[in-house]
């Protein structure tokens, strides 16, 4: 089956005419456009081929009996036929990726189906930007493979780490913060970040990581390593002596190196921070300051979140 896009954009191209944007401003000072989406199949235009409507979409045959999951618009989540494996899928990636993942979990999209990302438009800051999100869902990576993504609070660290693995097909959520009764700001944080993360995620909450990495296939997702530091500290009764807790530190590395899946993990970037006023805060300023450095070191990559924004770190 052979797939021609002749247009990419959602229904008002992009740049949108009269929006000023920094996404459609951004295309027109490089003299940038794409057009919206049009698809040709084999020869002939989608409209004209064998299709069958479902929720979000279509259901189309091709020519030359390719079948194609292609979604009606942007938002637009085409619900796949019973039983079919697509050979090509044309999705909204801007708009929600995840919908990739479920395809995948649901083994209607496989690693042979050609998935293109149609109806983009200035959801996306850039095409910079789209090349560098579509490098993580249609090709997701399978372990083992180690990312440690750093920055400060409100950073968009947890956000950039969801982002990658969306259309990664089976992911554990490692959930490392707990709630407190006493602390409804931070049971609060902790409900946003559950709503955020896709429903069909499975989730532990658990310090015991090392268990963890050690069994884990898929992808796992590690939210954050600055909060298991805490809660390890915790369960110690050790914030009068916090270097007590080195030896799960240690454990927490080797799991890490030894993990066969694809494992993103955040933490808070403690250089950014201001000194701490106590010796236990210092302590464990410095405890999570190696941590990092040791994952870092055993990570194939790792990268800083400033303002929402990626610095790869060599």
């Amino acid at each position: 089956m052979e797939i021609e896009l002749r247009g990419v954009a959602g229904p008002d191209g992009w740049p949108v005419s009269g929006c000023r944007c920094a996404s459609c401003n951004r295309l027109r000072a490089a003299g940038v456009h794409y057009a919206p989406t049009h698809v040709v199949v084999d020869g002939v235009p989608l409209e004209q081929c064998a299709r069958r409507e479902v929720p979000g979409g279509w259901d189309v045959t091709g020519p030359r009996g390719g079948r194609l999951l292609v979604a009606s618009g942007p938002g637009a989540l085409p619900e796949p036929a019973g039983g079919v494996v697509y050979d090509a899928a044309l999705l909204d990636l801007v708009g929600c990726p995840e919908h990739l993942g479920r395809l995948r979990h649901a083994g209607a999209v496989t690693p042979a189906t050609d998935v293109r990302a149609v109806h983009i438009d200035h959801r996306v800051p850039s095409p910079q930007e789209l090349e560098r999100r579509l490098g993580y869902w249609l090709r997701p990576q399978d372990g083992p493979y180690r990312l440690l993504l750093l920055g400060g609070a409100r950073s968009g660290k947890s956000a950039e780490a969801e982002l990658r693995l969306a259309a990664h097909p089976r992911v554990t959520y490692v959930a490392t913060g707990r709630t407190a009764d006493d602390d409804p700001e931070w049971n609060a944080r902790i409900e946003a970040h559950r709503k955020r993360r896709p429903s069909r995620w499975r989730t532990e909450e658990t310090t015991d990581l090392a268990r963890v990495l050690g069994s884990a296939e898929g992808a796992v997702l590690v939210d954050g390593i600055g909060t298991w530091l805490a809660a390890v500290i915790d369960e110690a009764g050790a914030w009068d002596s916090p270097g007590a807790v080195q030896p799960r530190l240690d454990e927490l590395v080797e799991a890490w190196r030894g993990a066969s899946a694809h494992v993103v993990a955040v933490s808070d970037e403690v250089g950014l921070s201001p000194v701490p006023a106590t010796a236990s805060g210092r302590a464990f300023r410095d405890l999570l300051g190696r941590l990092n450095q040791r994952l870092a070191a055993e990570s194939e990559e790792a990268a800083l979140v400033v303002a929402g924004r990626v610095v790869e770190l060599g």
